[in-house]
């Protein structure tokens, strides 16, 4: 029998929905339940390309005696991270307070007034390695429910004490400068693995808002060591397997500091990054690797994660059936030397085997290898694409990881972004008409008659949740890239829409910004988090969009804001450089102006596509025969005697226009 979250549009929620547990999504309902009955709340939290998530709601929330037991002693509720992404950091931040680390599946048990007083990741059936059973959590946290309250309940507040005492009192001190950017420089360069590309070691994740920070610091001093750092990072994730170099695209993380074996599950925020950032490179450097894997990964966004509703699904998952029916991590993207033989005849095979680094020992489990680039040498490239489109023909046979279908506003935000800027680089305007697609449905669906945002859509259907300050930041990214791209206007106007709630609703004292708004539901704390994870800070994504708005419009209180954001960058860079690299590379827009960039002549034109590749950090483009009509930036800017003509400007100070792409290129340090 099917429980409360078979209405859900959260595809984690409905991998849940035939558990015996009595699962309540997250609700003033579900916590009036836990009043009335007077037992704790006991909140899991996950998402749907978890593989630890489904780990334990198989050993324990599909086992009947144990969903017995929660349903008899709490009320239980189950909230997809990616959906609520506020709840998510309120306890995520207090489990790592109490417990020093913290991951997913998050596992808190709360008071009826949505207190946490005892916390928890994954639980293990039975205990294991110093680790409680689930069933022995359950048990001691109902037993101190019941005997123990008042020890409870102090618990309980002193940690929500504690957390609202973390507000960040204002957004720093004044606006990052050049001493602030070249500390946060030697700070990545301390932390670089100079044997294997990346930052840190290992688990390893791909450090696409560091590579654009890098870039954009090249591009403004002409630091040599940052580009290096970005293009040799590059190369070794592209190179390695944490790239899928059957079908492009990028896994979430690598498990070791070589880039050799991912966590397979495949984000569609990371490709999109990841897509923007290789498209970045080749702007900067011509590298025709960096080509090679941008069009690979927006491909793949588009034919893996393009729903039919026009938007990008979330996720792939890690796990697929194995050719014996069993559910494993990998089994769609790993091979043997047996599987190369079986598809490619022993010469092909020894040759797949040599240049994807097959071997018979295996880099991965069961003697199972993933594909990566080997230094073979010279290679005989014809073959090589032969093998590579045989080997993906097999593989399309396989059982393919399932798909999770929600369509999230911040990250399809950020791939239209990738989307409209790859293709207006590489001549390819189909992915532009993908990215414009996905950024209607994001107005049709999401946005609504006044301009809030709802986070999540499924089949068509918007969700209930309110948008965080990330989708107000990374959808105004994708419609200002789209803007640029395209010339239409709309794409502006819409920008500055999203831009004004984040003004209204999103700001605090001293230009600080929250991730929920004002007017959202009242957590034990407002969440506020200006440094990055796998995505852009929602506070870095605003600055960054708000800063751009304003050099397209000349808007004051946009600029002001996007400076008094800007502030905790200069707290914060020099001393942790690679958890705020996205308000690194805004920083770097802010002190070379950003540059603005008016194009009178066609849009997709020479002149234009010129603009577009120049490497000013966060420059803006604004192209059209029309005048002011679509920009603000084309007013008063005629074309010269009939050809297309460039203006560009910078803190009030305009160079000569100029009909020459040459001269235009040397304006914006483009190709």
């Amino acid at each position: 029998m099917a429980n409360r979250l078979a209405q859900s549009t959260s595809p984690y929620l409905l991998q849940h929905a035939d558990n015996p547990v009595d699962w309540w999504e997250w609700s003033p309902e579900a916590f009036a339940e836990a009043e009335r009955r007077d037992v704790p709340v006991l909140l899991s939290v996950g998402y749907s390309a978890c593989h630890w998530c489904h780990v334990m709601a198989h050993e324990s929330f599909e086992d009947e005696a144990t969903a017995a037991y929660m349903n008899a002693h709490f009320v239980n509720v189950k909230v997809d991270r990616e959906e609520r992404p506020d709840v998510d950091a309120v306890y995520m931040e207090a489990v790592q307070a109490a417990t020093g680390q913290g991951g997913w599946p998050m596992t808190v048990f709360l008071t009826p007034g949505a207190e946490p007083f005892y916390f928890g990741t994954y639980f293990p059936p039975e205990s294991r390695h110093g680790m409680p059973s689930f069933r022995e959590v359950l048990e001691g946290v109902a037993g101190a429910w019941t005997e123990r309250r008042e020890e409870v309940g102090e618990v309980a507040g002193r940690i929500v004490r504690d957390l609202s005492e973390r507000s960040l009192a204002h957004g720093g001190d004044g606006v990052p400068g050049e001493p602030e950017l070249a500390q946060a420089l030697l700070g990545l360069t301390r932390e670089y693995d100079a044997t294997y590309g990346g930052f840190g070691g290992a688990p390893k994740f791909p450090p696409a808002m560091v590579v654009e920070f890098l870039l954009r610091h090249h591009a403004r001093t002409g630091a040599e060591g940052a580009l290096q750092m970005a293009a040799d990072t590059c190369e070794a994730m592209a190179r390695g397997g944490l790239y899928d170099q059957l079908g492009g695209g990028f896994a979430r993380y690598s498990v070791d500091r070589e880039w050799i074996v991912p966590h397979f599950e495949k984000m569609l925020y990371d490709n999109a990054l990841l897509c923007r950032a290789y498209a970045h490179l080749w702007r900067s450097t011509g590298s025709e690797s960096a080509r090679r894997v941008a069009l690979e990964t927006a491909d793949f966004m588009v034919r893996e994660l393009r729903t039919a509703e026009g938007g990008f699904a979330s996720a792939l998952d890690a796990d697929s059936e194995d050719g014996e029916g069993r559910h494993v991590e990998g089994a769609y993207y790993v091979w043997t030397p047996a599987q190369l033989r079986e598809v490619l005849g022993e010469e092909d095979a020894a040759f797949a085997a040599a240049y994807f680094g097959v071997t018979e020992e295996g880099t991965f489990e069961e003697g199972a290898s993933v594909l990566r680039l080997m230094p073979t040498g010279v290679v005989d490239a014809e073959r090589a694409a032969d093998v590579r489109a045989r080997l993906l023909a097999a593989r399309d046979r396989r059982a393919r990881p399932g798909r999770d279908d929600k369509i999230v506003a911040a990250w399809n935000g950020l791939a239209i972004a990738a989307l409209a800027e790859t293709g207006a680089y590489f001549d390819r305007p189909d992915l532009i008409e993908r990215a414009t697609e996905a950024a209607d449905l994001l107005v049709r669906l999401h946005m609504g008659p006044v301009a809030r945002l709802v986070r999540t859509s499924k089949d068509g259907r918007a969700g209930e949740h309110a948008g965080v300050l990330e989708d107000y930041g990374d959808v105004a990214e994708g419609f200002l890239a789209l803007a640029s791209v395209t010339g239409e206007g709309a794409w502006l106007e819409f920008a500055g829409f999203l831009l004004d709630i984040v003004l209204q609703h999103f700001r605090g004292d001293g230009g600080q910004l929250y991730d929920t708004a004002d007017d959202a539901e009242q957590l034990i704390r407002r969440p506020q988090d200006p440094t990055d994870s796998a995505t852009p800070a929602g506070w870095t994504a605003a600055a960054g969009a708000l800063l751009s708005y304003a050099a397209y419009t000349g808007s004051e209180p946009h600029r002001t804001a996007a400076e008094g954001a800007l502030g905790v960058v200069k707290a914060l860079g020099p001393r942790a450089p690679r958890f705020i690299a996205w308000g690194l590379a805004v920083a770097e827009a802010l002190l070379d102006g950003p540059r603005e960039v008016a194009v009178a002549g066609p849009v997709g034109g020479e002149l234009h596509r010129t603009a577009l590749t120049g490497t000013a950090p966060g420059a803006v483009v604004a192209a059209g025969e029309t005048a002011g009509a679509e920009f603000p930036l084309l007013a008063d800017r005629p074309m010269t005697g009939g050809a297309p003509t460039a203006y560009v400007c910078r803190h009030f100070v305009c160079e000569a226009p100029t009909t020459d792409p040459e001269v235009l290129a040397r304006a914006l340090g483009g190709r």
